[in-house]
Formats: structure tokens, sequence, C-alpha cells
């Protein structure tokens, strides 16, 4: 083959490309095509050859000519996977079309609509919930002494009880005609992790009746009558909901719940009346041991076809008492913190139709109610407690990796201590940018696939985040005991792991097998049109579909080999993005096409088998799921004010996520096999390599984060403006934030001492004896004594741990600041 033979394909396949990376038309495309083909015959003349122009028209008129492309490619293609596409059964369908999609359909198609991302602005406090933040939040927050909630009264105490109740904390979802508070999404999460920054245990309690249970099920689906008799009550306080759907043959496939109701007749208050039969077996249910309304979820059958032709009619949500006759509940679970937690079992449980939720039309519809629901729990609640751990981590791990001293150094200085802190310090800032961005598309919406993410992701961070803290913590931080400030968050991270759909699950079934089917512009058309019972119309679908389809994914394929090859310049930010945050969205843009492409060849090498090739599509999710948090970095770092501390923090924290996007997409080339189609892949995609903002953060990235964490800035400080941090200095964290404060007032004279007393310039047998002899010395001023000597009394206070007598029981510290 001639250089100019070589050159005419050349600047076919470039303008092959260039239509496909610019969406242009089947008709026009085309045209283009032949024209530059009939031109590259200048260059290549066989291009002219009668066999040539005979493939090129039949290949022009298989796209364009309905009859001829249905005949030839449609047709075989849809009888084809009309063979091996799995059917969709009713439950996976009502869980793939419940709740909205969001932005993270743009992620997911390759080319993100960057104006809609710069209209979604992030949500703010109304007055009213402000003031419900500032004032009853607080007031609550005053009144918990965790410490005391788990090992002495292994509950709450009545007046917090009762506080919950009569301030509107089990009302927050209830809407305002039924006495509730009908806070925004945002407020929800604010509320939740500021009590949740003192207590897990009440913040539990709190968030159970705002998410997946009773409250919400009423307000959305509740029958007029349901919600005149319930929504009062529970917006009161005066009924404590739970809702029964786990069990110990069920736990994150709640599909396979074993529990039944069977309709029939029987008698209450001596009239006999249609009912249902319940027999159920509920584990893990919290407030189960204190509720006096009952959601449950079951199967409900009509062997008796006495509502209709069908003997099962499915998954059913009712709503009944909690002393309706044969419910046994009150029992507890203990499930590592001590809110209230139980078994519910049910035995012959006659109650009438009425108490389906949204009444005997709802019958069956149990599955879709549930998932449209889970939004509150997975996308507001959850994540507010990891951002709780998030605002509480940075301040004391900073504060505390800079008052603890070895080898005569902070051990915030240490390298390695550095490699943990800024860890800590990038995914605080990180759950706080999600936390804004997720309650914000709850306020647009339900979007079922962010929420699954959010609840995944944000639980992993904030177990990541504590895990750093503990091992900078060391000693100081295992040891338990009213001054330990991270134990008892360690201790309970599991149980956000765990509930709400378990995290390996969410990870490995739900975030891509859900996002693709939601996100994916053509995929869950095509599937319907496959199983569309008229095939006449099916395939007349299908066929507009197929080729909208290939056409999507060969000009994502070519916008990811074309910005893998030019860089940033074939890609463009939003209008309103600046020099710091332009790159990112670019990078965004790139990561987009190139999960879109790789996405596409997944599913269409294994079909419905990648369902079940679960290392694989969890990697896909990952990466999704890391584009959407690096989109709400971007947004949160606009929002804060433009210095060194939130440049740096954004920066660690976009290389962070791309990083881990990158990983995720590397460990799927390597593992997805098929003829080498894998490392095909990355070579079209990334031909030089990871991109540099991809890296991992570097050294002087680690380094700068880890000064950081430790000194006051503009991050610290909106980190812990929505948290309670208590200023006693008898307290866990008000004795680390007093410490920390006076270090910052005597830091210089302190060292100063410090460095005079390791030389052996001072006398003395105590520090103050030291101090005064420094200040005689000039190297610290006579005024300086006291502080330094305050501080440094602090300073051994705060390292010091409980220490209890033989019964665990009465603590008694006493331990004298020894010597110098």
């Amino acid at each position: 083959m001639t250089m100019l033979s070589l050159l005419a394909i050349v600047v076919l396949i470039a303008t092959l490309m260039t239509l496909f990376y610019q969406r242009i038309s089947r008709g026009i495309g085309s045209a283009v095509f032949v024209v530059v083909w009939l031109l590259s015959a200048f260059l290549a003349p066989w291009l002219v050859h009668p066999v040539s122009l005979i493939l090129l028209a039949a290949g022009v008129a298989l796209l364009n000519h309905v009859d001829l492309r249905q005949k030839f490619i449609s047709k075989p293609v849809y009888n084809a996977l009309g063979k091996v596409m799995p059917a969709i059964g009713d439950t996976e369908r009502e869980a793939i079309e419940a709740g909205t999609t969001w932005f993270e359909t743009d992620l997911f198609s390759g080319r993100p609509d960057w104006e809609k991302f710069a209209h979604i602005q992030f949500s703010t406090l109304t007055d009213e919930e402000q003031s419900f933040v500032d004032n009853e939040v607080q007031e609550l927050c005053d009144m918990l002494d965790e410490w005391k909630i788990f090992h002495e009264l292994r509950d709450l105490p009545e007046e917090v009880w009762d506080f919950l109740k009569h301030k509107g904390f089990f009302s927050l979802i209830i809407p305002k005609e039924y006495g509730g508070k009908a806070f925004s999404p945002y407020a929800q999460s604010r509320i939740m992790s500021k009590i949740a920054t003192r207590s897990l245990t009440a913040a539990v309690t709190a968030m159970v009746p705002n998410s997946l249970g009773p409250g919400e099920l009423l307000a959305e689906y509740g029958t007029q009558e349901q919600k005149d008799r319930w929504l009062p009550g529970l917006a009161k306080g005066d009924e404590i909901p739970c809702f029964g759907l786990t069990g110990p043959e069920a736990g994150s496939d709640a599909g396979a719940i074993p529990d039944t109701g069977v309709i029939c007749k029987g008698k209450i208050d001596g009239k006999e009346v249609l009912g249902m039969r319940l027999n159920f077996a509920k584990r893990w249910i919290t407030l189960a041991p204190v509720a006096t309304v009952v959601g449950l979820a079951f199967k409900l059958y009509d062997p008796e076809k006495l509502l209709g032709d069908k003997e099962e009619l499915g998954i059913t949500c009712a709503l009944i008492p909690a002393d309706t006759p044969g419910v046994e509940i009150g029992r507890r679970h203990y499930p590592g913190s001590p809110f209230m937690n139980g078994p519910i079992n049910g035995k012959d449980v006659f109650v009438p139709l009425d108490t389906i939720i949204g009444g005997p039309d709802m019958a069956g519809r149990g599955w879709r109610m549930l998932i449209e629901c889970l939004g509150a729990g997975r996308g507001v609640s959850l994540p507010a407690l990891a951002t709780a751990s998030g605002e509480v981590g940075y301040r004391m791990t900073g504060a505390f990796a800079r008052i603890r001293r070895q080898f005569n150094t902070a051990v915030g200085q240490f390298e390695g201590v550095q490699e943990a802190s800024a860890e800590v310090a990038a995914i605080g800032y990180t759950l706080e940018a999600y936390r804004h961005l997720v309650t914000r598309s709850l306020e647009d919406g339900a979007p079922s696939v962010v929420t699954a993410m959010a609840k995944y992701h944000a639980t992993e961070m904030m177990r990541e985040l504590i895990n750093h803290g503990m091992d900078i913590a060391g000693g100081r931080g295992i040891q338990l005991g009213p001054r330990n400030f991270l134990a008892l968050p360690y201790q309970s991270t599991p149980i956000a792991i765990t509930v709400e759909g378990a995290n390996i699950l969410t990870r490995s079934l739900m975030i891509f097998g859900q996002g693709a089917m939601r996100c994916h512009p053509y995929l869950y058309d095509e599937l319907q049109a496959i199983q569309a019972e008229d095939k006449k119309q099916g395939l007349q679908d299908f066929d507009a579909l197929f080729f909208s389809h290939a056409g999507h994914t060969l000009g994502n394929i070519s916008s990811g080999i074309m910005q893998a090859i030019a860089g940033p310049y074939l890609s463009e930010a939003p209008g309103n993005a600046d020099a710091f945050s332009a790159p990112w969205y670019r990078l965004v843009n790139r990561y987009s096409a190139v999960l879109s492409s790789t996405a596409d060849m997944a599913l269409a090498l294994l079909g419905g088998d990648l369902k079940r090739r679960e290392l694989l599509s969890a990697r896909l999710g990952d990466v999704h799921s890391q584009l959407l948090i690096a989109c709400s970095i971007l947004k949160y770092h606009a929002t804060l004010p433009r210095d060194e501390a939130n440049d740096a923090h954004a920066s660690y924290a976009l290389r962070r996520s791309f990083s881990k996007a990158h990983d995720a997409l590397d460990a799927f080339y390597r593992n997805f096999g098929f003829f080498g189609v894998g490392y095909a892949l990355k070579g079209l995609f990334f031909p030089f390599g990871r991109p540099c903002k991809a890296q991992a953060p570097s050294d002087d990235q680690i380094r700068t984060l880890g000064d950081m964490i430790m000194a006051p800035s503009s991050v610290r400080d909106a980190l812990a403006e929505p948290a309670y941090i208590s200023q006693d200095p008898a307290d866990a964290i008000g004795r680390v934030e007093a410490t920390f404060n006076k270090l910052l007032e005597v830091e210089p004279a302190y060292l100063a001492f410090l460095k005079a007393d390791g030389k052996g310039q001072l006398e003395g047998n105590s520090v103050l004896e030291k101090l005064q002899d420094a200040a005689s010395k000039g190297i610290i001023d006579a005024d300086q004594v006291d502080p330094v000597n305050e501080y440094d009394a602090m300073r051994y206070d705060c390292l010091l741990t409980d220490a209890f007598d033989m019964d665990l029981k009465d603590v008694n510290v006493h331990a004298e600041r020894p010597m110098m």
C-alpha cells in the first residue's frame, strides 16, 4: 500500500470520527462521507474502482433505506437478541422505572450538558429551617451525652424522647396541613448531621420516622382517610412509627420476603369484613420496641379470588396498630448502638383491607412504593451521618495532630501521619460537597441511581475517614470512656454501611445495574421493543433505537479517542468555569465519553451476562459515581471563598476522585477479556497512559493538606459551621477544641520554650519553674509564662484517657502532669 493510499484511509477514518463526534444526521453524514470518498480518490484511485463504488453505494443504501436496513440489519439483530435477552419481570420493571433521573444521565451519556448543570444551585435553609437548626437542634444537642446513652442508660433519656416528640423531630417530612414541618431534603440532612455530630443514637432515632416509613408512604400514597387518621398523630409524636421490611430470609434481597398476607373474611368487633390474615417474622426493625404503629411489607395472595382474577398480587404495604391481636413486639436487638431496634412477629393477624397503604387499589404495588421512598434514607439520612463524621473528624483530627507531640515534633508534621490526615481533610471536604449536590437532586425529584451512589460512597468515605482518624489518634482513640471523641463513631460505622441496602450489593448490583437501564438513552427502550407483543411495531421501534444507539456509541468512541489525542482543545467547559475549574470539567467530559463507550461495548459483547459479572459492572458504577462526586466538588468549590485552602482541598479531592475512576477503568480493561477487547479499549482511550490530573495526589499535595488540617482556614470553618462543636472544656470534643485554640495563642512561645528545654538550657523541677527561668533568660516574655503553663496543663489533660474502677463503672482520671 502506497503512502498516498494510507493517507486516503486516514482521511476517511478522520471524516467518520468527526461526523460521529459532531452527531451529524445519517443522511447528511452519508452525503459528506461520499463527497470525501470521491475527493480522496485523487490520493487513492482504487476508491473509484467499480467494486469500491458498489460497496460504498451498498453501505449508504443500507444505512438510509428503511426497508433494506430492517431486512438485512435490524431484523436479524432483533430476532437474535429476542432469543438471548432475559425477560424483564414485573418486580424488576418496577424497580427500574421507580424514581426519576437527574444529571447522572448526562454523565452516562458521554456528553454532559453543562448549561443544565450551571442552573443547578445548591439549596439553602429557609428562615424556619435555619431557626430549627439554631434553636431546637442546638437545644437537643445540649441535652445529649453519648457516653451515658451508650454505656449507662442504653437508651435516650426520657426528657430527650419527650423533646424529640413534642418539638417536631419526627415530622420533618409530614405536610404542614397535618401538623408537620415539610422541610426540604437539605434541611433534613443538616438537622440529622448536626445531631449526629453529638450523638449517633439520637440521630438514628430521629432519622427513621423521616426516611422509609409510614410517614413518607402515607404522605405519598395514603388515602385521605389514612392521612387524616395517622399523620396528625405522627406529626405530634403521639404515634411512634416503624417499618417492617427485613427478616431472617430477606435482607438486601427484600423481594424475597417470605411474609404473607391472604385475602379472606374475618370478624372485627363482631362484624364480618373482608380483610387479610398476616403471618410475618421481621428482624432488625428500628424503633420497633417503642412503636405504636407498624408498617409492614408482605406478599399478598388471593386464593379465593375475592378481589379479582389474580391469585398472587405481589408485595403490598400495610399500616397496622402495634397492639393489633397477634402482633408480638417490644423486644430489642443490640446493633452496636443503643437506638431502639428489634423484632416484630405476627401469627394469624387479621386486619381489614383498608389498612393497605393507599387502600385495596394499591394491593401488590408495594415494591414500587418502597423503591421510590428509599431516597430519603439513601440520599439524606445515611449520607448525613457520613457528613457528620467528616465535620467532626476534620476538626478533631487536625487539632489533635497539632497538640500531640512525639520526638519533640507535632505528630501531624510527620509525613506518614500527613498521608492519613490529608485523606481526612479531602474526604471531609468531599462529603460536604456531595451532601449539597445529592440533596439538591432530591428536591428536583427522586433519582434512585443518585441516592444509591450517595448511600454507598458517602458511608464508605465515612469508614475511610474514621479509620484514618483512629490511626492518627492511636492509643488515645482506642481507650473507651467519656473523654474519647472517636471510638463510639468508629464502633457504629458498620450500621451505616449495612442498612438501607448493604454496601457490597449496592455497589455490585444496583449502581450500574440500575444506572445502565435508567441513564442510558436507548437501552431500556430497546429492551422494551424486543419484548413487545406486537413484533412488527417492535421491529420498527427497535430499528430507530438501534441505529441511534449505534451512532451514539460511535460518537462517544470518537470523542474519547479525539480527546485523548488532542487533549483539552476539543472539549468545552461550562461558560461559568474559571481557570481552576475549566480543566477539571474537560476531564469530566473525557471520562464521561470513555465510560459511555466502555459500557456500550460491555453491554454489546456480554449482554445480560454483564449483570452477573458483578466485578466488572461494579467498576463501571465506580466510574459513574466518581464523575458525579467530582461534579459536586467543583460546584462546592465555587460556593466557598476563593483562597489557597479552598483550592488545595478541591484539587486534592478531585485528583482523588479521578484517580479512583481511572483505577476502576484500568481494572475493568485488565479483566474484561473477550479476545483482548479490554486492552484495545485502553489503548484507544488512553494511548499516552493515565492523564496527569487522574494521578493520585502528589506528595506535595499530601504535605499541603496535612499542614492545612492543623491550622485555621476557610475550609475548617465551613465544615464546622453545620456541626455541633462543644466549647465546654469538660466535654470530649470541647476539651480538644479549647486546647487547640489555646495552642494557637501561645505556640511561638511554647515552641521556643521546648527548644530551649531540649538543649538543657533551663533549670527547674516543674514546667512552671522552667518557664520562669526561660523568661528570666529572655527566651520568652514574662507575660507569656502563665498562658504557656496553662496551655501545657491543658495539653496534658487532653492526652489523658479515662481510668475506671474494676467494674468499669466509676471514672476517676486524676493524673497529675509529670515534672519535665
